[in-house]
């Protein structure tokens, strides 16, 4: 029994050490992006940031764009995406849609800066940070077609609004750069950003 008691502990420090070592890794990847949005990321110093050797990077996350899928995945969690989505599954299509544009501007305003620089790098890297950006954005198409649906069926959408025009334009609405051209370009808050994306969305699509 002592025995086992002894190695589940120490998996359970292994386990806590890897997790720390995983955190580090990403954190001097956000660091990284802030001090040096036009530069690159390159493993080599995002290791010695993380004070760890280069393979252990590609030990935790596989290859460079692994590490940036983590990151990706890191964001979404972080920002509250699990937040936007519970508030996007309100019975009430047209609280979903308030609910979801105002925790997509929230999750943005969380990591603006990191966003923005991923956002600028994925059309010069697409192999490697272009992918996790293409997932996040799918992703988020195919949320933004099944809130349209949900529109439509509970009747809220207007009678010339046809659920794909109601889903292209909340594509465009939870756009990262529909965000930051009111939220950095014209220096609104986040509420003032949110209330002006619902009100047009909303006046836009409903009933």
């Amino acid at each position: 029994m002592i025995v086992m008691a002894t190695r589940k502990y120490e998996q359970r420090l292994r386990a806590d050490a890897a997790a720390e070592t995983r955190r580090r890794i990403l954190d001097a990847v956000y660091q990284r992006l802030r001090e040096a949005p036009s530069e690159p990321v390159s493993i080599d110093r995002i290791a010695r940031m993380a004070r760890v050797a280069r393979p252990t990077v590609y030990l935790i996350f596989g290859s460079r764009a692994g590490l940036f899928e983590a990151v990706g995945a890191d964001l979404l969690e972080r920002g509250g995406f699990g937040r936007m989505l519970q508030a996007a599954a309100h019975p009430d299509a047209r609280e979903a849609l308030r609910g979801g544009i105002r925790g997509v501007v929230e999750m943005y305003a969380a990591h603006r800066d990191v966003l923005r620089v991923l956002s600028s790098m994925a059309l010069l890297d697409a192999t490697a940070v272009g992918g996790a950006i293409q997932r996040m954005e799918q992703g988020r198409a195919g949320g933004m077609a099944r809130l349209a649906q949900r529109l439509a069926d509970q009747e809220a959408l207007r009678a010339d609004v046809t659920p794909g025009q109601a889903a292209d334009l909340l594509w465009l609405l939870t756009s990262f750069d529909s965000f930051d051209l009111l939220y950095t370009g014209r220096g609104l808050s986040l509420e003032k950003t949110a209330t002006t994306l619902i009100t047009t969305a909303d006046r836009s699509l409903c009933r």
